[in-house]
């Protein structure tokens, strides 16, 4: 079912140019764009050190879903859906195993981290965002569906971890909060 899904939604590559653009190019800015919007929430005027304690967590749930990531490379060798005949790749194939999902790990940490901190408008602009660089990943043909669901999980467990050890408030989030 699963190769079913990817080869279904990898299906119109190579149909339109321009949609084909689109996805390559949401796959490769798409990260870094979640990134610039996070570290561009360090100025906000409305609950200023509330929003900023929500951008330390996303970027501490970013590096440790990615953590995540590279332990479970180290098990888990699937080959990229590409290789397996599944889809047709519209990008450079890529060197390392296909599950987890860097993408998605990164993308669903920065959203799981804003949805924890109770920040609704940011969580679904940025929930828009991670949505797009996801279901990029599987048409341009890199990745399986579940290798995508692979990562949104250790993304949100990234989330969680940070939620559970880095308190706001704290004289740590303190320091860091006022900073500039």
């Amino acid at each position: 079912m699963d190769a079913a899904l990817t080869h279904w939604i990898n299906a119109a590559a190579g149909i339109s140019p321009f949609l084909d653009n689109a996805m390559v190019g949401i796959s490769q800015i798409g990260v870094p764009l979640m990134v610039l919007a996070v570290v561009l929430q360090w100025w906000a005027k409305a609950d200023r050190y509330h929003v900023r304690h929500a951008a330390i967590s996303a970027g501490l749930a970013f590096l440790l879903g990615l953590a995540v990531n590279q332990f479970i490379l180290l098990f888990v060798h699937r080959v990229r859906p590409y290789d397996a005949g599944v889809t047709h790749l519209l990008i450079a194939p890529s060197a390392d195993w296909s599950f987890p999902s860097d993408h998605a790990t990164a993308t669903t940490a920065i959203v799981a981290a804003f949805a924890m901190q109770g920040l609704p408008r940011r969580t679904i602009a940025l929930l828009v965002m991670a949505f797009l660089v996801c279901w990029s990943r599987i048409y341009i043909g890199t990745h399986y569906l579940t290798d995508v669901v692979g990562g949104a999980i250790t993304g949100i467990l990234g989330a969680i971890i940070v939620r559970l050890a880095y308190r706001e408030n704290s004289r740590l989030d303190k320091l860091v909060t006022k900073i500039l």
